[in-house]
Order: structure tokens, then C-alpha cells, then sequence
């Protein structure tokens, strides 16, 4: 099976997902994974498939005829599972500009490389100032530990507040 990465973007409106779902399903394709979002009035995503070589052709075709949707597609990268240790982590603090550079930059000090990443902006009427909130996943190298990567992202500012998932 093939696998491909789909990154998707469109004015927003209702029946988006279902024509996609549509037209992968109608394709022989096999939808494994997405991440889809409403942004500023856009229905954005990306989304991964699989499908067999032989239907390869034809599904993307199909995309890329969509009419309500830009797609770009990528072809999967082969790669070997690795042992690495993964942090999941909820990382609340108060909003500024520069703070996911902030985070983003920590994370890649230590080596670490970002798997997940999702964060928001919220009203927060009792604090004054809007609560940025963002949860994420790395993976470890092995010769950084967890706390090591947690009191570096709270050296950042004495308003960030780092939860662990210690499911992970």
C-alpha cells in the first residue's frame, strides 16, 4: 500500500469532510489519520491515506479535481520505528507574540523534534489577558530525560504552567 499526506484548505462550508470521505472511499483509498480544523473561515487539514498502487492513479486524479478544496499530495516517507521515548505535555500560560518561537525554540535546543502540535487562544476574563494553551508531543533523544525538556519550557516565564501525560 501506498501511503500519502494530504494538506487541505477552503472556504469552509457545510458537507467539506463528507466529499472528501467520498471521494477517497469511491477511490479504494483508506483514510488512517487527519487533523482538520476551522480557521478565520477556512476548513484546513491534513490527512494521511493509504492506497494500493494500482488505485493510485485514479484517487489522485480524484483530489486533485476537487473543486472546493486546494490539495497538495505527498508520497509517505519509509521509515524505521525508533525506541524513543515520547513527552506528551499541556503547556497554559498567558498569550504574547513570540511565545510558540519561545516553545519552539526550547524544544529544538534539546534536540528534541516536535510530532504533535496544537494550540489555541482563549478569553480569560478573570486573568485580563488572554490564556494561550498548547498541547504537544516530542520525541526524546535518548540521552535527554523528561525533566530536563520540562524545566527548560518553564524557564520560559514564571506564567507557563507545563503538564505532563504521563500515559505517554
Amino acid at each position: 500500500m501506498k501511503q500519502l499526506v494530504l494538506t487541505l484548505i477552503g472556504q469552509d462550508k457545510p458537507g467539506l469532510v463528507d466529499n472528501l470521505a467520498t471521494v477517497v472511499n469511491e477511490n479504494n483509498g483508506n483514510w488512517t489519520a487527519s487533523n482538520l480544523s476551522h480557521l478565520a473561515g477556512y476548513f484546513a487539514g491534513i490527512l494521511q491515506l493509504e492506497v494500493s498502487e494500482q488505485d493510485l492513479p485514479k484517487l489522485t486524479q480524484a483530489l486533485e479535481q476537487m473543486s472546493d478544496l486546494e490539495v497538495k499530495i505527498q508520497h509517505g516517507i519509509e521509515h524505521t520505528l525508533n525506541e524513543q521515548q515520547h513527552l506528551r505535555f499541556v503547556i497554559t500560560g498567558n498569550d504574547r507574540p513570540g511565545i510558540v518561537r519561545e516553545l519552539s525554540s526550547v524544544i529544538k535546543h534539546k534536540g528534541t523534534n516536535i510530532i504533535h502540535f496544537e494550540s489555541s487562544k482563549q478569553g480569560a476574563p478573570n486573568w485580563g489577558v488572554p490564556l494561550f494553551t498548547a498541547v504537544a508531543t516530542v520525541e526524546l533523544p535518548a540521552n535527554v530525560s523528561r525533566s530536563e525538556v520540562v524545566k527548560a519550557l518553564e524557564a520560559i516565564a514564571t506564567d507557563i504552567v507545563v503538564d505532563i501525560d504521563t500515559d505517554v
